[in-house]
């Protein structure tokens, strides 16, 4: 008698109808929490979905920067030109009917799910741009979503609730870089999303047909605002001194923090001021510690509802952000600090459960990694690679990890990083780095190594094809 052993991905179609997908996306949310090795900071609620998930404690995403990441999360598909690896690359794909890419959620649509987001999912809260975020003639992702909500309370309009401060105020000229007023999570915008996203939720849980939900969390991005109780949690937390704070020298994509210091802060200099950097970095923290008690809502609602059995949930960080490292206070860099972000799922069944994988993934593999946990065909054409054998087994090999920010890219293997800068006539200038050195990120080794800079650029465009 044959004994058959089915995997993971082809017996989960099988253990229900359909299983549910619940998508938690976060903002500029570092790799920085408990359960990926960071003791100073309060994450709870992702910690305990690590626990009883998988986390990726080396996922990369394809672009520092939110809409070109979102881009190949809800396309499947690398940035190849430059339209793609903005924040309008979805923008720009709705406006190119003839090559339109096939969203994830319009595929799930198409196979029997209903599909609904709330909050950030795609660039744009609630899907649509325009002069305050809200035109729907200008729709990123047509005909994707069954709903597609940006909950704005006293903010307005989507535009002024992504940036907004407590009570209604938007962002302006010289508002804040930090806010922590007094209040409950409603007096800033995740609270307002959360509230959304759990009445969604109870309307899913009434239908017969399965759902693809996605919650966008909009903290811990600028401006670090959050309430003040969150704050609290940090008064005497001790933090990790900022490695290598140097600005690098010769070529690299250091930038000025452009984004970062448009905010006011009156006066104070975290370049020069390591007690004002701390405050900073506590702020952000607190942002985190808040985008975690949503998350903790919206586990806690899935359960109580009873759905959660029967649920594939995946918590994805868009990209990371720089507090001090490298001189920068922000993304857009090819630096591990812009690029890798947590990446957690949990898939009914699944085996090993708690243990994490240390396996090189992308943000463009999870288009693909949904589609074989649910039975839902993949199109054609995907750039990634389906993560369901590292959920059966966590010591699976990963691969490498490509990613860009406008003409500059990057490779990511096991052991080093090279950046190609592109340039006129093409021509080319390179960052090399090894981590398995002392050094890592900190010295470009490209010079010396001209052999090794061939072949990692050979496989870098290889992956772009």
């Amino acid at each position: 008698m044959k004994t058959i052993i089915l995997s993971l991905a082809l017996i989960a179609p099988l253990l229900a109808a359909k299983p549910n997908v619940l998508l938690i996306c976060v903002d500029d949310l570092r790799p920085e929490l408990r359960s990926f090795g960071a003791d100073h900071i309060h994450s709870p609620a992702m910690d305990a979905l690590a626990a009883t998930g998988r986390a990726f404690t080396r996922h990369y995403v394809q672009a520092p920067t939110c809409g070109a990441s979102r881009y190949t999360l809800l396309t499947g598909k690398y940035g190849k030109s430059g339209a793609q690896r903005g924040n309008d690359a979805l923008m720009a794909a709705a406006k190119d009917s003839d090559n339109q890419p096939f969203s994830l959620p319009r595929q799930f649509r198409e196979n029997g799910y209903r599909t609904v987001a709330v909050g950030k999912i795609s660039h744009y809260p609630g899907g649509q741009s325009g002069n305050d975020w809200n035109d729907p003639e200008k729709t990123e992702m047509p005909g994707s979503w069954d709903v597609n909500i940006m909950p704005v309370g006293p903010w307005k309009n989507p535009q002024a609730a992504m940036h907004g401060y407590a009570d209604g105020v938007p962002r302006g000229p010289g508002t804040p870089l930090v806010e922590h007023k007094e209040g409950d999570d409603m007096r800033y915008t995740d609270g307002w999303i959360t509230k959304e996203a759990l009445s969604q939720m109870n309307g899913l849980a009434g239908k017969k047909e399965p759902f693809f939900l996605a919650v966008g969390i909009m903290k811990p991005h600028l401006p670090f605002a959050a309430p003040k109780s969150y704050l609290d949690i940090y008064e005497k937390a001790k933090l990790p001194p900022i490695p290598h704070p140097q600005k690098p020298e010769g070529l690299s994509t250091w930038h000025n923090s452009g984004e970062f210091q448009r905010y006011a802060r009156h006066g104070r200099n975290p370049w020069k001021e390591a007690d004002y950097a701390d405050d900073v970095r506590r702020s952000y923290a607190a942002c985190v510690s808040y985008a975690d008690a949503q998350v903790a809502q919206v586990l806690g609602h899935l359960e109580k509802l009873g759905l959660a059995e029967n649920t594939i949930v995946v918590l994805w960080g868009d990209h990371g952000f720089h507090l001090g490292e490298h001189a920068v206070w922000g993304k857009h860099t090819l630096f591990e600090e812009s690029l890798r972000a947590p990446l957690i799922i949990r898939a009914p069944g699944m085996k090993h459960a708690g243990e994490s994988t240390d396996a090189i993934v992308e943000t463009v593999d999870l288009y693909p990694t949904l589609c074989e946990l649910t039975g839902v065909p993949a199109p054609e054409g995907l750039s990634g690679n389906s993560l369901a054998k590292h959920l059966e087994n966590p010591e699976t090999e990963g691969g490498a990890a490509i990613s860009y920010y406008s003409s500059k890219e990057t490779i990511r293997t096991d052991r080093h990083r090279l950046i190609r800068h592109n340039l006129k006539d093409n021509d080319a200038a390179f960052e090399l780095y090894d981590h398995g050195s002392p050094e890592k990120e900190k010295k470009n080794i490209a010079a010396e190594n001209p052999e090794l800079v061939r072949k990692l650029e050979a496989k870098l465009d290889a992956k772009l094809r």
